[in-house]
């Protein structure tokens, strides 16, 4: 299917500046584009891309200025990178769409599976699981008894929902296994990454809310909540009854410790370890122990002067016990 850059201009609310009947049939970096494709720019770093590449159509914000003319028809518009989402969103929605459950798919029978789901091979739901309309669950997804899966969920492949949690208590002879009797929630709109382990309550729920999307590899442990629209990179680890808001962006192997709060729009840096509570809405941090961005900035670069500093302070030292023996001998 073709698409010229006056058709695609309406549909998104943007300016051309070339060529309004070139044609695009598919995406591509900027970098790699081709003719007959359409790319983006949005991060100044790939600037210089827009004067080599061969994309037959380009989006670009439009504050941005050019130092010449390039080949490929513009398309400017306020936000690129939203505007080319906004295209792979409706491209998407033109595919066709898997349905149905693959016979090669386990479902209790007391599962109860709503309209138009699809589930894919080897997929096991267990006993009492509840699975609401238009949730595709992809191949080799395990989800346990009890467990409630709103609508329009997507559930990737490997996926774990509702393994124990994690709790074992010491005794004499080792740890004892403390059963995990509750279920996971996962509520509409939510999106769940590859091999991503979301697992079962103690007691009560561990509960996804609406609309947070998951990437793969993530360990969300017993008893956590996790906010409305919050967003997690891969491999975040999250340990138990961690209550994380509505509206979070947390970066990639972020790692909280147990039982803390984190408020809502709160920023987590990659790889930043959080150990508390934090104070409120709009907060960054980043860090292990995680904390302000500009004070983290600023350890760093005294970090890097460590070295210098240690051979300066030994220095320092011999020259005081050097004035020190003098002053003893002159008294």
């Amino acid at each position: 299917m073709q698409f010229t850059a006056k058709q695609i201009a309406d549909f998104i609310g943007g300016r051309v500046e070339g060529n309004e009947q070139a044609t695009v049939s598919t995406f591509a970096k900027i970098e790699e584009a081709t003719e007959g494709a359409i790319t983006f720019l949005s991060n100044p770093k790939y600037t210089s891309y827009i004067y080599e590449t061969k994309a037959s159509i380009v989006l670009i914000n439009d504050d941005l200025e050019l130092e010449h003319a390039v080949e490929p028809t513009l398309i400017r518009v306020p936000n690129a990178y939203e505007c080319v989402a906004k295209l792979m969103q409706m491209y998407a929605a033109s595919l066709p769409k898997k349905t149905g459950i693959d016979p090669l798919a386990f479902i209790s029978k007391t599962a109860e599976i709503g309209k138009d789901v699809y589930v894919g091979p080897f997929t096991y739901i267990g006993d009492g699981v509840k699975i609401g309309d238009g949730t595709r669950i992809f191949p080799n997804v395990t989800i346990y008894d009890g467990c409630q899966i709103g609508r329009n969920v997507t559930i990737h492949a490997g996926a774990v929902i509702g393994a124990d949690g994690f709790g074992f208590a010491p005794n004499q002879e080792g740890y004892e296994k403390i059963p995990q009797l509750g279920i996971v929630i996962i509520e509409d709109d939510v999106e769940i990454g590859a091999n991503t382990c979301v697992d079962r309550s103690t007691m009560g729920e561990t509960i996804i809310h609406k609309g947070v999307k998951l990437d793969n590899l993530i360990q969300v442990a017993h008893n956590c909540e996790i906010g409305e629209n919050t967003v997690m990179s891969a491999q975040v680890g999250m340990a138990g009854s961690t209550k994380i808001g509505a509206w979070c962006m947390v970066g990639g192997q972020a790692g909280f410790s147990g039982h803390i709060k984190i408020a809502d729009k709160t920023f987590i840096g990659a790889q930043s370890g959080v150990i508390s509570n934090t104070k409120g809405n709009g907060e960054q941090l980043i860090g292990a122990p995680a904390i302000d961005p500009k004070v983290f900035f600023k350890a760093q670069a005294v970090m890097k002067r460590l070295p210098d500093m240690y051979k300066e302070l030994g220095m320092l030292r011999k020259e005081i016990e050097a004035l020190k023996d003098k002053l003893t001998v002159e008294i």
